[in-house]
């Protein structure tokens, strides 16, 4: 280019370790260009195109949403001064082919893109461009702070020019305020958020200056320069904004003067405090001495004793166990958000198991399981995963006391099972209440009542439905089916049979095969 500016980039990759590498190729400033922003789609990448401004584009072709070929498409439309670079893999030429009719400037495959190959692209890009003065020096120098709080807070150690730091932040001391958007909105959403924000900010703070940094998809950063005694403004307006920003969780560093620890503030204070959110909904404004002095912990579940009681049918007892440790383990800010979600996901599995195998009717659990697992996901704070739990405990409680769930219908179910599974011997009426430890009188009773069918009619259309199947499967002689299914003698089988189905065996073996 004609002038010294630097030439602003973005990169457009669904991938973020593509993303992260492109960052982290060369010393961009150097070259004489810099990164201002990155989407993870072609419609993302518009609206920061559209905040930005930038001479570059750097944009993967396959992509969720809105792909290169749109993006570039739509660029090149209404920002026919910026130069596209297409990354792209092996045997997509094709679907690439149409970019190069909107005008890209190259195109390079990504198992060979690497520093020399991407340099090569960017300078042929250059050398396209017309001498421009569009960018004034204010924006150049925040352009330039921009790279280098990437990568403070990247985790790298960073040189950079104390004169252009003091132009961007021209006060004495620094806040890190940090903002958590609780639930998925679109990016454009949050950046309109995040607008609003340093909006205001400018508004209650004219002696003060800011720095916005998008974090990840719900959530932002805002680095805040004020003069050393402006701290009492800055607690004012931060409780102001959440009180009006109900949706909204803010936390706030501590006042530093070193612009230097930015990155560590960040990572050792901001991130953590973000994370913490999750566990205090009802302070939408969160510091470090609205914390305890000693982090809570609660100690381990016990799985084993919670397993004895559900076996035992003891779950009131077992529930009341678990929602008293949950009560203790949803103070535990310090847990991982998702260790934490994990641990009510597995209870409620481990239930659903514990339930099924005592042979429970555990159907609309095991249908509304999944439903639960995806919103202890989506949850947005401790609060509404226990929710979620407590909603599960409430549907077990009425499988347990639903009537089909009663011991005498359960037992019912045993015996059903139990003349499924031994039809083909020589059952009897005593053999199964000498089973089921019955008086032989009180289960034929028991059986009737209970089922609509007597035993012996019950056990005729077990064996008689198993013989149809045989007699249409098997290529034994009806004799010998009769012994497969239980019956001893031949003649009665037939007789049975017939009653049963209106024909013979031998009949209903010829209509069917």
């Amino acid at each position: 280019m004609a002038t010294k500016e630097l030439c602003k980039i973005i990169i457009v990759d669904d991938e973020i370790l593509i993303r992260q590498g492109i960052k982290h190729y060369m010393n961009w400033e150097q070259e004489g260009f810099q990164i201002v922003g990155e989407a993870s789609n072609g419609k993302e990448a518009l609206e920061i195109i559209e905040r930005t401004q930038p001479q570059i584009v750097i944009t993967d072709i396959v992509m969720p949403i809105m792909d290169g070929e749109e993006l570039t498409r739509i660029v090149k439309s209404k920002y026919p001064d910026i130069e596209i670079i297409i990354l792209s893999s092996f045997g997509e030429f094709d679907y690439v082919r149409s970019t190069f009719q909107s005008g890209v400037v190259d195109y390079i495959l990504k198992p060979k893109l690497d520093a020399r190959t991407l340099l090569d692209g960017l300078n042929k890009a250059v050398s396209r461009m017309t001498p421009t003065n569009s960018n004034e020096k204010k924006q150049q120098d925040r352009i330039s702070v921009n790279l280098v709080i990437d990568k403070l807070i990247s985790g790298f150690e960073m040189d950079y020019d104390a004169e252009l730091l003091t132009r961007v932040f021209p006060y004495d001391s620094f806040y890190i305020l940090g903002v958590v958007f609780n639930g998925q909105i679109p990016r454009g959403d949050l950046l309109q958020i995040q607008d609003n924000i340093t909006n205001q900010y400018r508004s209650y703070l004219p002696q003060a200056t800011h720095y916005s940094i998008t974090l990840d998809k719900n959530k932002t950063a805002v680095i805040l320069n004020v003069n050393k005694d402006q701290s009492k403004e800055v607690i004012n307006f931060i409780q102001k904004i959440a009180e009006a920003n109900k949706d909204l969780g803010f936390v706030l560093s501590e006042q530093f003067t070193d612009f230097s620890k930015v990155g560590l503030i960040y990572n050792e204070k901001i991130s953590k405090l973000l994370q913490y959110q999750f566990y205090f909904p009802n302070i939408p404004f969160l510091r470090e001495q609205d914390l305890q002095r000693e982090v809570p912990n609660s100690e381990a579940f016990k799985m084993d004793w919670f397993t004895s009681e559900c076996k035992h049918s003891r779950f009131q007892e077992a529930f009341s166990y678990l929602q008293e440790y949950v009560s203790v383990y949803s103070k535990c800010y310090s847990t991982d958000i998702f260790e934490f979600k994990s641990f009510f996901e597995n209870i409620i599995f481990h239930i659903t198991v514990i339930l099924n195998n005592m042979e429970y009717d555990v159907t609309e659990i095991k249908n509304a399981k999944y439903e639960y697992f995806r919103a202890i996901n989506e949850a947005q704070s401790s609060n509404e995963t226990v929710e979620q739990l407590n909603k599960f405990i409430e549907q077990v409680n009425k499988c347990l006391h639903s009537e089909k769930n009663q011991p005498s219908n359960l037992n019912m179910k045993k015996i059903l099972q139990y003349i499924e599974e031994h039809y083909a011997e020589q059952l009897s009426l005593s053999d199964v209440a000498e089973h089921f430890h019955f008086n032989p009188s009180y289960m034929s009773n028991y059986f009737s009542t209970h089922n609509k069918e007597g035993f012996i009619e019950y056990l005729n259309k077990v064996r008689i439905e198993k013989a149809s199947q045989l007699l249409l499967k098997d290529a034994a002689s009806i004799s010998d089916i009769s012994g497969m299914v239980g019956y001893s003698d031949h003649s009665y089988f037939c007789k049975v049979f017939k009653k049963v189905n209106g024909m013979s065996p031998s009949k209903y073996r010829r209509k069917h095969t």
